[in-house]
């Protein structure tokens, strides 16, 4: 899955961040899922809270944050589960806080569903942090079947006596929710599970192949692969540390693959991965970088973090997670650093100033425009599609609909190879001047097949989740479907 930044989920990375301003909660979502006799199929919610984005308050001589989370999933806009709790952070010493996280288990019938998370930081006075994500629940029963790879930050054996949520088969398993593997990450730590089929009472051997492919050229890398013979039971546990020291930079699936007697793959599981392993120059560092003060006059100190943060849209995922790590730093000089290095490798080298202050204006446009009440304007869905596509070729505005929530139509005339691209944005909440993408055709963009129900929400009947065209009945002024047709 592509990473998300606030509200908009990206499709192309394993896991989501989300967030509605540099003041609020971010954090890192993913799920995975699993599955036990005794509850049936369930799902892992895994949550990384971004510790330096919530508020913390003295108890006796460290430091504690505290969050209300609400978890709601729906199947076909019917609520199945609620769950709703405080987290209290595991207790700071002085001002040094880390990253803390969560994992919520909930179990599910297998289908389709949609997964809506509320954050607030009980310490400070903002709204709270919202995402929602589709979410896949798989019947892991009724099949010789392998669970989602979890990745791990930390793996460690405990006692029986110290389980907590992070325990698994006798393990600690505090969850990776990043999958980029920069060059000081030497291994990847995985857990996962392969089951029996819960009907059929004997036991077969099988053998269990490892290996990593890659994913722009579809090879397999041979030197990775690995076979193991294994005899099916109920739950069988895997904890497997893959060497990635000698790697070379690239885009990954490692798989896993229950193999029978004639060689062939019955069921597979794979985790994508994003590698860096090079000894190339590191622009988050950017020790070699001479600060241009043309360039650095056009940034004023009370900005840094803004301007930071506005590359975010237009950053791969490595780069996301360096800015992040970036801003825990609050090195202003660095700050500079980054800015500046991040240009010079996007333009390489010429025209690096223009190529800045080009983007900059853009970046101010998206504040006008789409800013709200607690949301800087790149953070935005609309945003964040400005500014990594560019201004559209033409937009369509409904904002007083009969019928439907106020939305726009954006049309691209071209998108790198890509002709005739449209994103479709809403406002749900009617409020703040908050459109999210609820559909685009564009490739790696959520794609939405029953985006028309949605934006018609109170003229849905929502009562088959695989019709895209259940609850879409004709009503005075919708007619959104033609205006986004009739290009």
């Amino acid at each position: 899955m592509h990473r998300l930044f606030l509200l908009s989920l990206i499709l192309n990375l394993s896991f989501s961040l989300f967030s509605q301003s540099r003041t609020n909660i971010k954090a890192y979502l993913d799920c995975k899922n699993f599955y036990n006799p005794e509850i049936g199929n369930f799902v892992e919610i895994h949550l990384q809270f971004l510790a330096h984005t919530l508020k913390y308050v003295a108890i006796e001589s460290n430091l504690q944050s505290e969050v209300a989370i609400l978890y709601t999933i729906k199947q076909a806009d019917i609520v199945v589960k609620t769950d709703a709790y405080r987290l209290q952070s595991p207790l700071m010493r002085d001002s040094i806080i880390e990253d803390f996280y969560e994992v919520r288990r909930i179990a599910l019938n297998p289908g389709k569903y949609t997964l809506e998370i509320s954050l607030s930081d009980l310490n400070a006075n903002n709204p709270p942090t919202t995402a929602i994500q589709d979410l896949e629940v798989k019947d892991l029963s009724n099949q010789i079947a392998i669970s989602s790879i979890e990745t791990a930050e930390m793996m460690f054996p405990v006692k029986d006596s110290l389980e907590s949520i992070f325990t698994k088969s006798g393990y600690e398993i505090f969850p990776r929710i990043s999958n980029y593997y920069p060059s000081q990450s030497k291994k990847i730590p995985v857990y996962f599970e392969v089951y029996k089929n819960q009907n059929d009472p004997s036991n077969i051997t099988f053998g269990l192949k490892q290996s990593i492919v890659d994913t722009k050229t579809k090879t397999e890398l041979e030197a990775y692969t690995r076979y193991t013979k294994i005899e099916l039971s109920d739950v069988l546990p895997f904890i497997r540390l893959i060497d990635i020291s000698k790697l070379k930079s690239g885009e990954y699936n490692l798989e896993f693959s229950i193999i029978n007697k004639e060689n062939n793959s019955i069921y597979s599981s794979s985790y994508f991965f994003e590698r860096f392993n090079e000894d190339e120059y590191d622009a988050v560092l950017a020790d070699k970088i001479v600060l241009d003060p043309k360039f650095q006059e056009s940034i004023t100190d009370d900005s840094l973090v803004f301007y930071v943060a506005s590359l975010i849209p237009i950053s791969k995922a490595a780069e996301i997670r360096n800015i992040m790590d970036l801003l825990k730093t609050k090195d202003k000089e660095n700050y500079r650093k980054y800015i500046q290095s991040y240009w010079v490798n996007t333009s390489n080298g010429v025209n690096t100033y223009e190529a800045w202050l080009k983007y900059k204006k853009q970046v101010l446009i998206v504040q006008k425009l789409f800013k709200t009440n607690f949301t800087d304007g790149y953070e935005t869905d609309r945003g964040r599609v400005y500014l990594q596509f560019g201004p559209p070729n033409n937009v369509i505005t409904r904002e007083n609909s009969p019928s439907d929530y106020p939305y726009e139509i954006w049309r691209y005339d071209k998108i790198q190879n890509f002709s005739n691209k449209r994103f479709i944005f809403y406002n749900p909440d009617l409020v703040n001047n908050n459109y999210r993408l609820l559909h685009s055709d564009m490739q790696g963009e959520v794609q939405n097949y029953r985006w028309q129900q949605q934006l018609a929400k109170r003229n849905s009947s929502n009562s088959d989740i695989d019709n895209p065209n259940d609850g879409n009945l004709k009503h005075f002024g919708g007619n959104s479907i033609d205006l986004y047709n009739q290009y």
